[in-house]
């Protein structure tokens, strides 16, 4: 457990230790460090906390401009980075259970830590049933839900 007391354990902050120890210093990381879509900036400071898995206020550009440092020093994407920082702090685990993903669409299941493909069977069959074009109306393209 983390000094964060979390059980989840610290992969946002496994990230920035990472970069970092490409050679990157947290200053230059922090030059990087800007949202593309909100222009949201964050810091040397911190980068530094996130880091020393250090809590932190937490909002989508913060963890967009996080990303984009990161993402300069890593071979790693954005959903990467935004999936690390839900299981830091929200305990979140958003991941592929099914191997579902391919070239045309990424299946993302967000879901409590622990949680393995024999333990969401709705899930599974959904996917199933996706995969298969037999969806019901309103989960469907340009369905509408009789609701």
């Amino acid at each position: 457990m983390s000094e964060t007391g979390t059980p989840y354990g610290t992969p946002f902050g496994d990230l920035l230790r990472a970069a970092n120890k490409t050679g990157v210093s947290y200053r230059k990381l922090a030059e990087r460090a800007v949202d593309p879509e909100t222009g949201v900036v964050v810091g040397y400071t911190t980068l530094h906390r996130i880091a020393q898995d250090k809590l932190i206020m937490l909002e989508p550009g913060v963890v967009g401009a996080v990303a984009a440092a990161i993402m300069s020093a890593l071979d790693v994407t954005e959903r990467d980075v935004r999936t690390a920082a839900s299981q830091q702090y929200c305990g979140l685990v958003a991941d592929d259970p099914f191997g579902a993903s391919g070239d045309e669409a990424t299946v993302v299941v967000v879901h409590a830590p622990g949680m393995k493909r024999k333990d969401m069977p709705k899930v599974e069959e959904l996917l199933r049933r996706y995969a298969a074009g037999d969806l019901p109306a309103e989960l469907s393209e340009g369905g509408e839900s009789s609701h």
